[in-house]
């Protein structure tokens, strides 16, 4: 099962993003998240994700599928993947500084321009289909000595998200491999 989740609240084109004062990415622009709790479903740690590191309790929650890893330093591991929509008129002052970091409002093209070093480095290969797709994907990047070096986009069912089997089943697949490389 994934531990982790990701959130990225849009408000008409921008994108609140934290700064991470904390391993890991620390000092990259990322989303929203954080680590699911024992029995708990992956959209209520999104809930209570958002709410704890922002205070934001309005929006609409889209499921968008996962990003998982793989990497020569590290074993497998991914998190859900959601974007949240507040109101283009939706009020929420930033710079805010937090426990995590520091939340402020960044534009979509500022996000994804070519000459930004101080996003996650696969945000700017994974959030356009996030924003302009229907579907969901698992976004699977493949690290090397702490670079991304391939990014794999799987479309996948959106009942992963609430149907464990159909989860476990999916990710299953990636424990077959890490056992055939073992």
């Amino acid at each position: 099962m994934l531990k982790y989740n990701i959130c990225f609240i849009k408000r008409g084109n921008e994108i609140l993003l934290l700064n991470r004062e904390k391993a890991s990415w620390m000092g990259c622009w990322n989303g929203i998240g954080g680590k699911l709790e024992p029995q708990e479903t992956p959209r209520d740690a999104m809930i209570r994700e958002i709410e704890e590191e922002t205070g934001i309790s309005q929006y609409d929650l889209q499921f968008k599928g996962l990003v998982t890893w793989t990497g020569d330093d590290f074993d497998f591991g991914g998190m859900y993947a959601y974007i949240a929509e507040v109101p283009a008129s939706f009020d929420y002052e930033t710079p805010k500084k937090t426990d995590e970091g520091i939340l402020d409002w960044k534009t979509i093209d500022w996000i994804m321009d070519n000459n930004n070093v101080g996003i996650v480095s696969n945000i700017p290969l994974t959030l356009p289909m996030m924003l302009n797709e229907a579907a969901s994907y698992d976004h699977h990047c493949v690290y090397k000595n702490g670079k991304l070096i391939d990014l794999i986009h799987k479309e996948v069912s959106s009942s992963i998200e609430s149907d464990s089997i159909c989860r476990e089943l999916y990710l299953s697949n990636y424990a077959t491999k890490q056992e055939a490389l073992s």
